[in-house]
């Protein structure tokens, strides 16, 4: 792994951490009335073409690094759909 995987999965980790403090929360309390579902809509439908990229140009740091942000933020939009 050369040095712009590794920047590119730190990128991609840092980015994705940043969620897991909504995901928490969300488990905990199930409380989701102030989030915005066009916003996590806009940011999983971008998630998942950065996935779509990775793989058209084989990039794991891409790939896993989105995957992992990505599933975070569908977490966040089903409980949203859930408890509104």
């Amino acid at each position: 792994m050369g040095i712009a995987d590794i920047i590119g999965f730190t990128a991609a980790v840092i980015c994705s951490l940043a969620t897991i403090p909504q995901v928490i929360k969300i488990y905990r309390t199930k409380a989701t009335r102030d989030l915005s579902l066009g916003t996590f809509a806009a940011l999983g439908t971008g998630l998942f073409l950065w996935v779509v990229y990775g793989l058209l140009i084989h990039s794991v740091p891409v790939i896993f690094g989105n995957a992992f942000g990505l599933s975070l933020v569908l977490y966040v939009i089903i409980m949203k759909l859930i408890h509104g």
